[in-house]
């Protein structure tokens, strides 16, 4: 499993989206009449695509959106919708700002305190067209923000930071009990972000009701090179299920893993499902929605950091509406169009009626998958070759 770098070290191999590829079985199905739903805890959500909780990504319009397509959406309690009255305000600044300039700006105006009577405000906006309402903030802010979230009627709370851990140390502020915070919760807990056996075993134990699995990979995030952490995505959503298969066997409780993050193109969605992910989370593409906040731009949630940004503004471009991007009909020739109808059609085409049927799939390694025979595309800058 692993191989020598150096005297007495041993690093073992692992593998992202652009390194495997899925292998047909011995049968194939009609797309339409394979089911793409899954579950968290009692609640049903027929699309196993979450928009990430990124302020260029999601706010209550989009939620609405999305929602009423049969997925789900959250909303970044520590972001701008919660510190302005008016976000749009604050991004067009964003949209608007020099490259040299954004980050720079993005820490100012995320110094403004939360408000607490738009945590409530905003959930309550979602809830008005019946559709669920999703929330994520970061550890410190959890147990404060839960409480009014939950009151407001939200639906899943999501914990998220860049590693999560059922064992943290600071002697600087509060640390999150994170076992009794998810049971003493009326509603589901989502935690993350993690990328091993281990952690995720620990967060299973304790009560999370889904796990978030990526570091670093998400088109925005930085973690990578500013921090060099991570593992690649495909090894981590193995690991991760791995972790919740065993859990399962165990307990008899089945805890959903969400593969968050580097998911540009149907084809790697279909590859997180494979690798193990009961969802996916994706934050670049759908920031290129006309519906997105960002006015085609996408920010990481850790951008605005006032110490070590881990996090930038990136231009994704406008390519599409909510509908086309994930339902179609795709109007580019990219894969980036129509998501659901590409893991529908691979599943079909793979044999896999349902998502825990698409997690046996064969998985090969496949170096030369992405370019092989793509000499035109390449050159020519167009569907896999962009």
């Amino acid at each position: 499993m692993a191989d020598w770098i150096g005297i007495n070290r041993r690093a073992r191999r692992c593998y992202g989206f652009d390194e495997v590829a899925l292998v047909p079985g011995d049968k194939t199905i009609n797309p339409n009449e394979v089911d793409v739903s899954w579950a968290i805890g009692k609640m049903k959500f027929d699309i196993p695509i979450l928009a990430a909780s990124m302020d260029g990504v999601v706010n209550v319009k989009f939620a609405i959106e999305m929602g009423k397509m049969g997925g789900i959406a959250s909303i970044n309690l520590d972001g701008v919708q919660t510190r302005y009255e008016n976000p749009d305000e604050i991004l067009d600044q964003i949209a608007e700002s020099s490259p040299e300039e954004a980050t720079k700006l993005i820490q100012s105006l995320y110094l403004k305190p939360v408000k607490e009577a738009l945590i409530a405000k905003r959930i309550e906006e979602i809830k008005k067209h019946k559709v669920p309402a999703i929330v994520s903030c970061i550890p410190q802010n959890a147990k404060r923000f839960h409480q009014i979230a939950e009151e407001a009627g939200c639906d899943v709370f999501i914990v998220q930071s860049t590693v999560a851990t059922v064992k943290h140390v600071s002697s600087e502020y509060k640390v999150l009990d994170i076992e009794k915070f998810c049971k003493e919760s009326r509603i589901p807990i989502m935690v993350g972000n993690t990328v091993t056996y281990d952690v995720t075993l620990e967060l299973m134990e304790i009560g999370a009701s889904a796990i978030l699995v990526g570091i670093g990979p998400g088109a925005a995030c930085t973690s990578r090179g500013v921090l060099g952490i991570g593992i690649p995505q495909i090894t981590a959503t193995v690991d991760c299920a791995a972790a919740r298969d065993h859990f399962f066997k165990r307990k008899g409780k089945y805890v959903p893993i969400i593969t968050d993050g580097g998911m540009r193109i149907g084809g790697e969605i279909c590859k997180a499902i494979a690798a193990g992910g009961d969802a996916c989370m994706v934050g670049s593409a759908f920031a290129k929605a006309f519906e997105a906040p960002g006015r085609g731009y996408h920010w990481g949630m850790a951008t605005s950091n006032a110490n070590l940004p881990r996090g930038t503004r990136v231009k994704v471009g406008q390519a599409g509406t909510l509908k086309e991007i994930l339902l179609g009909p795709a109007k580019v020739d990219d894969g980036s169009q129509n998501l659901v109808g590409a893991l529908k059609t691979s599943m079909g085409s793979l044999g896999a009626s349902n998502i825990k049927e698409m997690h046996d799939v064969e998985i090969i390694i496949a170096h030369s998958f992405q370019s092989e025979g793509k000499v035109f595309q390449m050159n020519q800058k167009v569907g896999m070759g962009k």
